[in-house]
């Protein structure tokens, strides 16, 4: 059986975006882009909504982002390598491969695929992963805390949800960002 992960990159302050819809300071170094790589590695597939799927595909979608380092072209090899479900109305169609479009969010689904997969799913985007927690459907949070407050935007966390989690790692890396693996606990 699969975990559910959702992982993200947040200011401390708890925002994935600022007001301005802006998460240029959210770029990681090279040592945490390595520790995200590896955190990746099991993970099979990628539930993202449209918005969060039409930033990431371009890992596959422009060569020349792969030329820029090691580190990125390990991790388009990464994505690329992944099965990708995309939960959104309005898409027309998906450009990557091995992706599939579903045209609503479905719990049921999700519970189905963690139930028969072997490796690990991811869900990028909070206003989905906001759906998949309502749902009960997250196992574990991966929250990578940069160091810098951005004072509002879009929360990292579903608001009006109370989440009781516990603590299974912690790191802290030089630039100062700081990882937090949280599993979430249930029926308490």
């Amino acid at each position: 059986m699969a975990n559910l992960i959702y992982s993200t990159l947040s200011s401390l302050d708890g925002y994935i975006e600022d007001e301005a819809g802006q998460f240029d300071w959210a770029v990681p170094s090279d040592e945490v882009h390595a520790f995200i790589n590896d955190a990746m590695r099991p993970v099979g597939t990628h539930l993202y909504g449209r918005r969060m799927y039409e930033m990431m595909r371009v890992w596959e979608t422009d060569p020349g982002l792969t030329t820029d380092s090691p580190l990125m072209a390990d991790f388009a090899r990464l994505w690329q390598a992944a099965d990708k479900v995309v939960f959104s109305r309005t898409l027309e169609r998906v450009s990557t491969s091995r992706t599939r479009l579903v045209r609503e969010f479905e719990p049921d689904m999700v519970r189905q695929m963690k139930a028969r997969e072997e490796r690990d799913l991811i869900i990028g985007g909070s206003v989905l992963a906001t759906e998949a927690f309502r749902a009960g459907l997250v196992d574990e949070c991966q929250l990578f805390l940069v160091p810098i407050s951005v004072g509002g935007g879009k929360p990292s966390l579903p608001n009006g949800l109370r989440l009781l989690l516990d603590l299974a790692e912690q790191r802290r890396f030089a630039d100062g960002t700081v990882y937090l693996r949280y599993l979430i606990k249930r029926g308490v």
